[in-house]
């Protein structure tokens, strides 16, 4: 049976944040909020959570999930180079609604599917959510949905969907925006002086303002 809390009272606060560390410490599933819609998080470390979130979704390796961090430092300590278009990118638009797509440090021991040596970077734009991630490190976080269907909003959408493949649920009432999802970008292709952006997929941060930021680089897509 899944325990859920109800993160809107202080007084439930404490419980949900140890019981959703540990829970994820044994390599099970919590669904917590984010900025944009709810989101399943496993151990990014941890390969049998990580499929478990896979299968709880049913999705395969070849959808591998983002990891959310809590700090830009996770960034450098993840990714294998972080030019200085990538950090102005990270600089002007994390915490919110951009996930970034960087080559992965060869030396994580790591599973999250079939990701082609990259890794998919996020900070969410939650205090609840950051005050987690700090305690746990990087979390393998996808939408907290039945692939295929709409992203939960509300934490009951959730539960319909993942039932009790989830051993945790935080439930902070409804998302505070209208459900889209984050941007994807794929910055493998970015260098110091300019390269390739390409934009995996539409979201909360507009291509004008990537435009704008980065006028030294192409995008595509």
């Amino acid at each position: 049976m899944a325990l859920v809390f109800d993160c809107s009272d202080s007084a439930q606060l404490l419980a949900a944040a140890r019981s959703a560390r540990q829970a994820l410490g044994r390599g099970q599933l919590v669904v917590l909020p984010t900025d944009t819609v709810y989101g399943v998080a496993a151990d990014a470390f941890a390969p049998e959570a990580v499929q478990r979130l896979l299968d709880a979704k049913g999705r395969g390796r070849q959808s591998p999930p983002p990891v959310l961090i809590p700090n830009t430092a996770t960034l450098d300590a993840l990714a294998a180079e972080v030019v200085d278009p990538v950090r102005a990118l990270a600089d002007a638009f994390w915490p919110g609604p951009l996930t970034i797509v960087l080559t992965a440090q060869p030396s994580l021991s790591w599973d999250l599917g079939e990701t082609g040596g990259t890794v998919a970077l996020r900070i969410p734009d939650l205090p609840l959510t950051l005050e987690l991630l700090q305690e746990t490190g990087p979390l393998a976080v996808s939408s907290a949905n039945s692939t295929g269907e709409p992203a939960a909003r509300v934490i009951t959408e959730a539960q319909d969907m993942l039932g009790d493949a989830v051993a945790v649920y935080l439930d902070a009432g409804p998302v505070a925006g209208d459900g889209t999802a984050s941007t994807i970008v794929d910055v493998t292709g970015v260098t110091n002086e300019g390269g390739i952006l390409r934009i995996l997929r539409a979201g909360g941060v507009s291509r004008e303002s990537i435009a704008t930021l980065l006028p030294q680089v192409t995008i595509e897509g």
